[in-house]
């Protein structure tokens, strides 16, 4: 969410100042207007390490989407998506969307979760803009690399897990954020909020706040909640990444990570 321009202190964004130092890159490329897929960031992250790289020069990938971060090193490939479509689709009842799906591929239940109607429903555009079903890409070489975890370009990864202390720390950014101004940033930017934007967290709950209708102790009590699932999943999702090499966070192996990633930046610049 940190591409978006103006959402920043919901998204935790670096400053200015620290931008420029370690010559952050992906941050503020799209109005909150716009629908910034993951293809999109694909797109522009990949070129950016591209030309990094043409400057012999190392980058540091840092943040916390799991697809975002795969979505650089790895062949992972999206398919196309069609407005016209995706809104005949949304006027058809999940339960003859299902029908469809299984219809053309009746081993598509072991691919898609077919009680999960947002994921049938992208199946079947995918279905109707490619005619490839579900079964016969998960089949796919691509498909193959990707579950393999071979990447498209040599890194080394590290993940800092905080354990139960996560908790706690997300609750306390979030007053700061608070006390920051996040309700104003969200009134300030509610007009132009599209539907990728709308759906970050904190910015998701706090909507009804800025526009004079929800409960701010509500607002707050949700995003915490949304924030730990939301983390849950990701340390999820990262966890499956055999390439990851894990630290525990403590007080002293923050002060070396800092200190490691100080000396690197000397040398590289950062994406986000």
């Amino acid at each position: 969410m940190q591409v978006f321009i103006g959402m920043d202190i919901g998204t935790a964004k670096p400053d200015p100042a620290t931008r420029r130092r370690f010559g952050y890159r992906m941050i503020d490329v799209a109005e909150p207007s716009e629908e910034y897929t993951v293809a999109d960031f694909q797109a522009a992250g990949t070129t950016v390490l591209d030309e990094i790289a043409a400057e012999g020069r190392d980058v540091v990938i840092a943040g916390g989407s799991g697809l975002h971060f795969r979505s650089l090193v790895d062949p992972l490939v999206f398919p196309p998506t069609d407005a016209a479509i995706r809104a005949e689709l949304e006027a058809i009842s999940a339960a003859a969307l299902r029908a469809e799906l299984v219809g053309a591929d009746p081993q598509a239940g072991g691919v898609v979760d077919l009680a999960n109607p947002r994921r049938v429903l992208r199946a079947v555009e995918i279905l109707r803009l490619t005619e490839a079903t579900p079964s016969e890409r998960a089949a796919s070489d691509e498909a193959e690399a990707i579950r393999s975890y071979r990447p498209t370009r040599p890194f080394s990864a590290i993940g800092v897990d905080p354990g139960p202390m996560i908790g706690g720390r997300i609750e306390r950014r979030f007053d700061e954020m608070l006390s920051a101004g996040l309700v104003e940033e969200v009134a300030r930017l509610a007009p132009r909020l599209g539907r990728t934007a709308r759906q970050a967290v904190g910015y998701r709950e706090l909507l009804s706040v800025a526009e004079g209708d929800g409960d701010l102790e509500s607002a707050r009590a949700e995003t915490i909640r949304a924030t730990a699932s939301l983390a849950k999943r990701q340390r999820t999702y990262f966890r499956r990444d055999p390439r990851i090499q894990w630290i525990p966070w403590h007080h002293e192996a923050g002060e070396m990570l800092g200190g490691a990633l100080e000396s690197l930046a000397k040398d590289a610049k950062w994406t986000s």
